[in-house]
Protein backbone atom coordinates (compact mmCIF):
# COMPACT_ATOMS: atom_id res chain seq x y z
CA UNK A 1 0.00 0.00 0.00
CA UNK A 2 0.84 3.60 -0.29
CA UNK A 3 0.94 5.12 3.06
CA UNK A 4 1.43 8.48 4.40
CA UNK A 5 2.12 9.99 7.17
CA UNK A 6 1.72 13.72 7.97
CA UNK A 7 3.59 15.61 10.50
CA UNK A 8 3.25 19.07 10.43
CA UNK A 9 5.58 20.17 12.92
CA UNK A 10 8.69 18.19 12.38
CA UNK A 11 9.88 19.78 16.18
CA UNK A 12 7.42 17.92 17.92
CA UNK A 13 8.63 15.61 20.36
CA UNK A 14 6.76 12.51 18.23
CA UNK A 15 9.29 12.81 15.20
CA UNK A 16 11.63 10.29 16.78
CA UNK A 17 8.63 8.19 16.72
CA UNK A 18 7.34 9.04 13.74
CA UNK A 19 10.37 7.47 11.53
CA UNK A 20 10.24 4.54 13.52
CA UNK A 21 7.02 4.49 12.68
CA UNK A 22 7.58 4.71 9.06
CA UNK A 23 11.24 2.40 9.36
CA UNK A 24 8.19 -0.26 10.63
CA UNK A 25 5.68 -0.08 7.90
CA UNK A 26 8.45 0.56 4.82
CA UNK A 27 8.91 -3.27 5.26
CA UNK A 28 5.81 -4.13 2.98
CA UNK A 29 4.61 -0.78 2.09
CA UNK A 30 5.27 2.76 0.50
CA UNK A 31 5.36 5.22 2.92
CA UNK A 32 6.27 8.77 2.30
CA UNK A 33 6.75 11.29 5.77
CA UNK A 34 5.63 14.74 4.56
CA UNK A 35 5.80 17.75 7.10
CA UNK A 36 3.30 19.90 4.99
CA UNK A 37 -0.15 18.93 3.83
CA UNK A 38 0.30 20.03 -0.07
CA UNK A 39 3.33 17.24 -0.27
CA UNK A 40 0.42 14.37 0.79
CA UNK A 41 -0.27 12.34 -2.75
CA UNK A 42 -2.67 10.11 -3.81
CA UNK A 43 -2.66 6.58 -1.75
CA UNK A 44 -4.58 4.65 0.61
CA UNK A 45 -3.89 5.34 4.12
CA UNK A 46 -2.49 8.94 5.31
CA UNK A 47 -2.04 9.41 9.43
CA UNK A 48 -1.94 12.66 10.51
CA UNK A 49 -0.32 12.45 13.59
CA UNK A 50 0.93 15.09 16.25
CA UNK A 51 -0.47 17.21 13.92
CA UNK A 52 -1.57 21.25 14.59
CA UNK A 53 -3.83 21.63 11.47
CA UNK A 54 -6.86 20.45 10.93
CA UNK A 55 -6.83 18.73 7.38
CA UNK A 56 -9.37 20.24 4.92
CA UNK A 57 -11.79 17.98 3.05
CA UNK A 58 -9.78 18.68 -0.10
CA UNK A 59 -6.70 16.79 1.19
CA UNK A 60 -8.74 13.84 2.68
CA UNK A 61 -9.96 13.32 -0.88
CA UNK A 62 -6.53 12.00 -1.94
CA UNK A 63 -6.61 8.85 0.08
CA UNK A 64 -8.90 6.21 0.85
CA UNK A 65 -8.76 6.72 4.84
CA UNK A 66 -7.51 9.60 6.76
CA UNK A 67 -6.61 8.53 10.18
CA UNK A 68 -5.41 10.51 13.60
CA UNK A 69 -4.39 8.98 17.07
CA UNK A 70 -6.03 11.23 19.43
CA UNK A 71 -4.82 10.14 23.40
CA UNK A 72 -8.38 10.04 25.27
CA UNK A 73 -11.13 7.51 25.61
CA UNK A 74 -13.31 9.01 22.05
CA UNK A 75 -15.73 11.00 22.85
CA UNK A 76 -14.61 12.03 26.20
CA UNK A 77 -11.34 14.09 26.13
CA UNK A 78 -11.82 16.11 22.63
CA UNK A 79 -10.09 19.22 21.77
CA UNK A 80 -6.53 20.28 23.26
CA UNK A 81 -3.44 18.45 24.87
CA UNK A 82 -5.94 15.22 26.07
CA UNK A 83 -2.77 13.07 27.73
CA UNK A 84 -1.63 16.29 29.79
CA UNK A 85 -4.94 16.86 31.42
CA UNK A 86 -5.69 13.34 31.80
CA UNK A 87 -2.72 13.21 33.68
CA UNK A 88 -3.44 16.38 35.78
CA UNK A 89 -6.87 14.64 36.97
CA UNK A 90 -4.79 12.38 38.47
CA UNK A 91 -5.31 9.31 35.84
CA UNK A 92 -3.00 6.50 36.06
CA UNK A 93 -4.52 4.63 32.52
CA UNK A 94 -5.01 6.63 29.28
CA UNK A 95 -6.30 5.11 26.19
CA UNK A 96 -5.25 6.28 22.39
CA UNK A 97 -8.09 6.11 19.95
CA UNK A 98 -7.24 5.83 16.44
CA UNK A 99 -10.49 7.09 14.56
CA UNK A 100 -11.34 8.29 10.43
CA UNK A 101 -10.93 12.51 10.11
CA UNK A 102 -13.40 14.21 9.19
CA UNK A 103 -14.80 17.88 8.85
CA UNK A 104 -15.80 18.19 12.57
CA UNK A 105 -12.69 17.76 15.02
CA UNK A 106 -12.49 14.74 16.66
CA UNK A 107 -15.58 13.44 15.48
CA UNK A 108 -14.84 10.71 13.12
CA UNK A 109 -15.66 6.49 13.68
CA UNK A 110 -13.22 5.17 15.79
CA UNK A 111 -11.32 1.56 14.54
CA UNK A 112 -9.43 0.69 17.59
CA UNK A 113 -8.47 1.57 21.15
CA UNK A 114 -4.99 0.74 22.94
CA UNK A 115 -4.23 1.78 26.33
CA UNK A 116 -1.15 3.73 28.35
CA UNK A 117 -0.29 2.92 32.21
CA UNK A 118 1.78 4.97 33.34
CA UNK A 119 3.10 4.45 37.62
CA UNK A 120 2.61 8.21 38.68
CA UNK A 121 5.92 8.83 38.44
CA UNK A 122 7.18 9.67 34.92
CA UNK A 123 8.60 13.06 33.69
CA UNK A 124 7.30 14.19 30.21
CA UNK A 125 10.04 12.52 28.62
CA UNK A 126 8.95 9.50 30.21
CA UNK A 127 5.03 10.03 29.49
CA UNK A 128 5.93 10.74 25.59
CA UNK A 129 7.86 7.72 25.16
CA UNK A 130 5.41 5.68 26.53
CA UNK A 131 2.95 7.63 24.26
CA UNK A 132 4.78 7.18 21.25
CA UNK A 133 5.49 3.80 21.60
CA UNK A 134 1.74 3.17 22.07
CA UNK A 135 0.25 5.31 19.18
CA UNK A 136 2.99 3.68 16.61
CA UNK A 137 1.23 -0.17 17.80
CA UNK A 138 -2.25 0.87 17.04
CA UNK A 139 -1.14 2.97 14.27
CA UNK A 140 0.65 -0.44 12.71
CA UNK A 141 -1.69 -3.24 14.46
CA UNK A 142 -4.67 -1.25 11.84
CA UNK A 143 -2.30 -1.50 8.98
CA UNK A 144 -1.22 -5.39 9.49
CA UNK A 145 -5.37 -6.06 9.97
CA UNK A 146 -6.64 -3.68 6.90
CA UNK A 147 -8.97 -3.61 5.19
CA UNK A 148 -10.56 -5.71 7.28
CA UNK A 149 -11.49 -3.21 10.23
CA UNK A 150 -15.06 -1.79 10.88
CA UNK A 151 -15.49 1.56 12.55
CA UNK A 152 -17.80 2.14 15.01
CA UNK A 153 -19.84 5.53 15.52
CA UNK A 154 -19.05 7.59 18.53
CA UNK A 155 -21.59 7.14 21.22
CA UNK A 156 -22.36 8.41 24.26
CA UNK A 157 -21.50 12.46 26.22
CA UNK A 158 -18.11 13.97 24.71
CA UNK A 159 -16.38 16.34 26.63
CA UNK A 160 -13.72 19.13 25.61
CA UNK A 161 -10.22 19.97 26.83
CA UNK A 162 -8.71 23.76 26.23
CA UNK A 163 -5.27 24.49 24.40
CA UNK A 164 -2.69 25.36 27.02
CA UNK A 165 -0.18 27.75 26.83
CA UNK A 166 2.76 29.13 28.72
CA UNK A 167 0.31 30.20 32.31
CA UNK A 168 -0.84 26.52 32.25
CA UNK A 169 2.28 25.92 33.91
CA UNK A 170 2.17 28.29 36.54
CA UNK A 171 2.52 26.63 40.07
CA UNK A 172 0.64 27.71 43.41
CA UNK A 173 3.02 29.24 45.92
CA UNK A 174 0.23 28.32 48.80
CA UNK A 175 0.52 24.49 47.53
CA UNK A 176 2.61 21.88 48.74
CA UNK A 177 5.01 20.10 46.16
CA UNK A 178 2.82 16.80 46.27
CA UNK A 179 -0.15 18.40 45.50
CA UNK A 180 1.47 19.52 42.41
CA UNK A 181 3.50 17.32 41.33
CA UNK A 182 1.06 16.01 38.26
CA UNK A 183 2.03 19.63 37.13
CA UNK A 184 5.73 19.21 37.17
CA UNK A 185 5.39 15.79 35.65
CA UNK A 186 3.88 17.71 32.57
CA UNK A 187 6.22 20.56 32.51
CA UNK A 188 8.40 21.25 29.05
CA UNK A 189 11.83 22.24 30.76
CA UNK A 190 12.41 24.44 27.85
CA UNK A 191 9.03 25.46 25.76
CA UNK A 192 6.95 25.80 29.05
CA UNK A 193 8.78 25.38 31.86
CA UNK A 194 7.42 25.45 35.63
CA UNK A 195 7.10 28.94 37.26
CA UNK A 196 5.58 30.66 40.47
CA UNK A 197 5.01 34.79 40.81
CA UNK A 198 6.12 36.29 44.37
CA UNK A 199 6.33 39.71 45.20
CA UNK A 200 6.20 40.93 41.82
CA UNK A 201 8.62 38.52 40.30
CA UNK A 202 8.67 35.30 38.07
CA UNK A 203 10.59 32.43 39.04
CA UNK A 204 11.46 29.71 36.95
CA UNK A 205 11.78 25.73 38.15
CA UNK A 206 12.95 23.24 36.10
CA UNK A 207 12.66 19.81 37.05
CA UNK A 208 15.02 16.60 36.56
CA UNK A 209 14.52 13.08 38.06
CA UNK A 210 18.43 11.77 39.50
Amino acid sequence: MKITILMDNPKSWYYQHAKKLVNELSKKNEVFLVHDINDITDGELAFFLSCEKIIKERVRKKNKHNLVVHSSSLPLGKGWSPLTWQILEGRNIIKNTLFEAVDKVDAGVIYMQNEMEFCGDELLEEIHLVQGESINKLVLEFVSLYPLVEGKKQTGKETFYPRRDISSSELDINKNIKDQFNLLRVVDNELYPAFFLYKGNKYIIKIYKD
